[in-house]
Parts: C-alpha cells; structure tokens; sequence
C-alpha cells in the first residue's frame, strides 16, 4: 500500500523536474529571439539608418539588396555586429566558470587581472615590438595578448590553491594584479612614441569599430571550440558548486579541473581583447544574469552565460550608437558605466548572504 504514494511522489517529482526543464529552455530560446534581434538592430544603426526590413531582406537574400546597401551591411556592419556577439559570449562563459570554479561571486576576466595582463601584453607589441613568443612575430599581439592572461591565470589557480588562503584573498589578488599591470601599461605610454600611444589609448578604451571577418573568424572559433570542452564536462562543474569536498567524493579531480578550466578561459578571455581592447564587467554581469533565469545547472547555465554576456555586449554596442547619433562611442566606457553599479550590487549583496 505504501507503494502508491511513492508513485505518485516520484510521478510529481519528474513533472516538476520536465517543468523546470521547459521553463528554462524557454528562457535560453527567449535569450536566442533577443540576441537576434539586438544584432539586426545594431546592423541596422549607424552614420545612416536603415529600416530593419531592409537589413533582414540583406540579410537572408543579398541579391535582392542594392549593391550599396549590401556592402554596408555585409562588409562594414555585419563585422561588428558579430564581433559584439563573440566577445561577449566568450568573456562571459569565461567569467562564469572562474566564478564556478573559485566560487567566488565577483570573479571574472577584468576582476581578476586577466584582462589587464592580456592587455599589458598586447601593448608591449603595440609600443615596442616585443614578441614574447618571437617565432611569431606576425600574430604577436594576440599571442603576446594570450601568453601574459595565461600567467596572469596561472598566478590566480595556484594561489588559490594554497593553504589558508580564502576567496576573499583571491580577489584581493586579482584586484593587486589590475593596478601592476595598469601601472606597466601606463609606464609603456609613458615611453611610447605619439602614433603608439594614439594605438593603445584607443585599445585601452575598448572599441568594435575594427572587426573584420577574420578577427570574427578567430574569436567565433575560440567559442566553438571551447563550449564543447565546457561541455563535456558540465557534470563536474555543477558538482564543484557542492563544494571541494563534495565533488571530491564524487570522484572528479578538482585541482585537474580547476588549472584546465583556468587555462580554457585565459584563452576565452585574451583573444577577444587581444582585437578589440579592454571590455570590462560583461564576464561579470553576463552570468550572473544567467544565473538568475537558470540556476546553477551547468547544461543551462553555459549557454545562458553566453547568450546572456552575447546579449549585454550587442545591446551595449546599440548604445553606444544612439546616444550620439553618428558617432560609435568606445564599447569598453560604456559596459563600465553598466557594469560598474551592478559591482556595487553584488559586494552590498554578498556581504549580506553567502553565494
């Protein structure tokens, strides 16, 4: 007899679980309808404005399309569009899983210094030329971009791997590592000549407006590649969100995790920047938002970061084009004056309740 309660108790349970499951991959399909329609948008503004018919018939049949209008959209517009969409998935996903594995609500690829390292490393080939992997010195910006967030990252995973050090200090760290490396880049403008200053002044300031369609290529790429692995390995992530000692028992290798996790997002986080600059607090407001809507269900929570941050960054870049009509204003100035309230939320927040 007792059987029967238990059935219907399992039979609630999984209609629950099916209603969680529906309800979240409606959000994800919602999140999918407004990043379509923030990049239609942003191809849309510009110098001059078209109709967002025009833009979707251009779109979806070039052909039909005026040899003018077809060059705008696809050649110079289209670029950008896509570049907002690709840095801002990638800088997101990557601020998701530091904070996932740091558990630290206030970790991200800016927080932390990774941002600022790739930055340092790009300017010492913007300023001097230095190659820091000189057998390249084609690709030295991004390389040198990703080489310095690499160390920056590694710095980051074996501090926290240290006994007695809390997250708190992780922070800490990250926040000591910001101003070295903003205090070297400011000493490399310092030092610079006016043509190499005006380079990375303009960098630093974080700006879309030099997408190409190889730079899109490049990052897309990185995004395309990085997911799957991520992926593959949602089951571990959620789990360490139990705890060290919990996915420890569960079998996972949390200090094998954590450094693959860290060198995975270090390139998330150097390529973008290594092409477009500095673009602060979208790895830290993009999955926090994601958060939110799906919880902590790495299956949800990884393509919500992504189309979250994907999102943040396309609307950001919609902005930056209406607030002065002909004018793009740089993409970095406008996600911090976004980001920056959104910071003082989270420390007022968690000094409340623990994360």
């Amino acid at each position: 007899m007792a059987a029967v309660p238990n059935d219907r108790l399992a039979q609630t349970g999984q209609a629950a679980y099916r209603a969680l499951v529906l309800r979240r991959s409606v959000l994800i399909a919602l999140l999918i309808v407004g990043l379509f329609l923030s990049v239609s948008i942003d191809m849309a503004l510009g110098p001059a404005n078209y109709a967002l018919s025009d833009v979707l018939t251009t779109i979806f049949h070039p052909f039909a399309a005026t040899g003018q209008l077809r060059v705008v959209i696809w050649d110079i517009r289209m670029p950008i569009a896509l570049m907002a969409l690709t840095v801002g998935a990638s800088l997101s996903v990557a601020g998701a899983q530091m904070q996932t594995i740091l558990a630290n609500p206030l970790a991200s690829p800016f927080t932390l210094g990774i941002s600022a390292a790739a930055g340092f490393g790009a300017a010492l080939a913007l300023v001097g030329g230095v190659a820091v992997f000189p057998l390249a010195t084609q690709f030295m910006v991004p390389i040198n971009a990703f080489l310095m967030a690499m160390l920056a990252a590694l710095f980051i995973h074996f501090a926290s791997t240290m006994r007695g050090v809390a997250v708190e200090t992780i922070v800490l760290l990250g926040i000591a590592l910001v101003f070295t490396f903003n205090a070297l880049l400011s000493l490399l403008e310092y030092l610079a000549s006016e043509q190499a200053l005006a380079a990375v002044v303009f960098w630093t300031m974080g700006s879309l407006t030099k997408a190409t369609w190889p730079k899109v290529a490049i990052t897309a790429s990185i995004v395309i590649v990085v997911m799957p692995l991520f992926a593959k390995r949602a089951w571990a992530l959620t789990a360490l969100r139990l705890g060290e000692d919990k996915a420890a028992s569960l079998g996972i290798n949390v200090r094998r995790l954590r450094l693959e996790t860290m060198m995975t997002v270090s390139l998330l986080a150097a390529i973008p920047v290594s092409f477009v600059g500095t673009i602060g607090f979208i790895g830290l407001v993009g999955p926090h938002i994601a958060r939110m809507l799906v919880g902590e269900d790495q299956r949800f929570f990884l393509p919500a970061s992504a189309l979250c941050g994907a999102l943040l960054l396309s609307a950001t870049s919609v902005v930056s084009k209406t607030l002065i009509p002909g004018a793009m204003l740089p993409i970095g100035v406008m996600t911090a004056l976004v980001g920056v309230p959104f910071f003082f939320v989270l420390i007022f927040t968690h000094r409340k309740k623990s994360w």
